[in-house]
Parts: C-alpha cells; sequence; structure tokens
C-alpha cells in the first residue's frame, strides 16, 4: 500500500462511502470450507478493543496501513481461505479488492476494552447478524468470557444467544470464543486454560442458542488439548494467540492439534502477521502447510 493507494480509500470514504456495500454486492464467493475441508483464516481484530501490542512490541498493530499490508500479503498466499475482522478493517479490505472468493467473518462484541472497569462487559459493538447476511459476508464471531464474580457474564451469555439464533436464520457460521476466567489477587482477569475450566467454557458456549446447527468453536490449543476438545462435537478452529517470541512452539501445538477429528483448521492472526523476523510470508506458508500435512 502506496501513499497513493491510501489516499484513495480516504477519498472512498469521504466521497462515495456506498462503494462499501457496492463492493460487498459484486465480491465473488465461496463455500465455507472448500475443496480441502479445511480454513485457514487470518485473524485481525485486535485493534477493535485497542489491543496493539505483539510480543516486545506494544504498538504494533497501530498503525492501520502495515496492518492493511500484511493482511494483503497474507490473504494472497496459497492456503489461505479468508480473514477475521472487524467492519472497518473488512471494509477497507472489500474496496482493495483483497477478498474475492474468500472466506469473510466477522468479529461481532468488541466492547470489553482491555484494563477498564467494564473489561467483562463483552457488549455487541461491532457486526450484527443482520448486516453481516446483507452484505453477503460469511459469519459472525463473537468473544465470550465467563467471570463467575461478574454480572456482566450473564449478558454477554444472553446476547451471544441472540447471536447464533440470528446468524442460523441466514444459515451463517457462528464462531464462538469461549473461556472461563479466573480474578487474580491485583483484580486483573486471566482466562484459566486448566482442563475442567476450558470443559466448562467449552460446553456452556455449544449450548447457547435454540440450535447449534451453524455453531463453530474457536479454541486456544493447551496442555490436554484432547480431553479438552471431548466437551464438545462442534466443528473447531484453533487461535494463535500472542505467541510471536516462539513461534515454533506455536506450530508445534498447532501441528498436534489438528490431528483431531473435529478440528478443521486455524484462526491466527499476530503470530503470523507480526512474525519475530517480520517475513509475513513464511509464517503463513507455515501455517497453511499444516493444514496440508494434518488431514
Amino acid at each position: 500500500m502506496n501513499e497513493q493507494t491510501r489516499r484513495r480509500l480516504a477519498e472512498i470514504r469521504a466521497h462515495t462511502p456506498h462503494a462499501i456495500s457496492e463492493a460487498a454486492a459484486r465480491r465473488a464467493r465461496r463455500c465455507l470450507l472448500g475443496e480441502r475441508g479445511r480454513l485457514l483464516l487470518i485473524a485481525a481484530d485486535h485493534p477493535g478493543r485497542g489491543a496493539f501490542s505483539v510480543g516486545q512490541r506494544p504498538t504494533a498493530m497501530a498503525n492501520r496501513t502495515e496492518l492493511l499490508e500484511r493482511l494483503i500479503v497474507a490473504l494472497g498466499r496459497p492456503g489461505v481461505d479468508g480473514v477475521l475482522a472487524t467492519p472497518d478493517i473488512i471494509e477497507d479490505l472489500l474496496l482493495l479488492g483483497a477478498l474475492e472468493r474468500k472466506v469473510v467473518s466477522c468479529s461481532m462484541n468488541r466492547g470489553g476494552l482491555p484494563g477498564t472497569v467494564f473489561e467483562m462487559d463483552d457488549r455487541f459493538t461491532a457486526y450484527n447478524a443482520a448486516t453481516i447476511a446483507a452484505m453477503g459476508l460469511d459469519g459472525g464471531k463473537m468473544l465470550l468470557r465467563i467471570d463467575p464474580g461478574n454480572s456482566a457474564t450473564v449478558r454477554t451469555l444472553q446476547h451471544c444467544a441472540e447471536a447464533v439464533s440470528q446468524l442460523a436464520e441466514h444459515r451463517l457460521m457462528a464462531m464462538i470464543e469461549p473461556f472461563w476466567v479466573r480474578r487474580l489477587s491485583d483484580g486483573s482477569v486471566r482466562n484459566d486454560l486448566d482442563v475442567v475450566p476450558m470443559m466448562r467454557a467449552i460446553a456452556i458456549a455449544s449450548a447457547l442458542g435454540p440450535t447449534s446447527a451453524y455453531t463453530w468453536l474457536k479454541l486456544p490449543v493447551v496442555a490436554e488439548m484432547e480431553q479438552v476438545i471431548q466437551a464438545t462435537t462442534l466443528p473447531t478452529l484453533l487461535l494463535g494467540g500472542d505467541l510471536a517470541d516462539d513461534p515454533d512452539e506455536a506450530y508445534a501445538g498447532w501441528s498436534k492439534a489438528l490431528r483431531i477429528p473435529n478440528v478443521y483448521g486455524l484462526a491466527v492472526g499476530r503470530t503470523v502477521l507480526y512474525p519475530p523476523d517480520d517475513d509475513v510470508v513464511s509464517a503463513v506458508d507455515a501455517a497453511a502447510a499444516l493444514l496440508s500435512e494434518n488431514r
């Protein structure tokens, strides 16, 4: 992306914003899993919650032009099926023509901002099911953090269940990323990745809404992954997280977990978009190769 392209995006948004819906309407679509029956999504919804850091780089994802450049490189690599992002990023990619024949998963609830007093109130502040369907996009993704000590959790549960229902009405994927949250003595929260809390979060997420026909899960790779994932029969994608300082560990964990029958692929972001050596092509290609090796 050069300065001219950046200027063109700004001018389109300022003068002809309807170009976004027009680009969505003419976008060539594809089926969800494709011929190989696997799915590799590049996740880029972190800035929507003000989360910019990658490894030791606190503002790595803050530069939008650079992020778009990296996304365009990643989306152009063989084996990459699509993107997971918020409306602003997806609309930029639509205008740039980067989403032709790609799966577009839409991030829905970004309200629980890290470090705020309302961090656990994961309200739906981005996409809704009606817009996803109207724009011809492919599904919605929601974060479900369950904090037993915070009453905001029940509101998140209700809104996630409603989103599952609304997406199912349009026969669109509802991707839930569930965590059981543990509150530390200093008041901060951490996702509890032990076996029982993970299984509990998965079971609760799987039961949301009047049907689970279109529900997928997005789960971290944990030590006892084979046991944890026995809590559901739903199709699952593995998330990446911030493992940029040790990508080899991330790839090894993904490779092992991809052999589990109901794991269908990866939804990874920072690890491949901002690898330690900044070689996006090699990082993305290595992730794509894992899906071919572990069928």
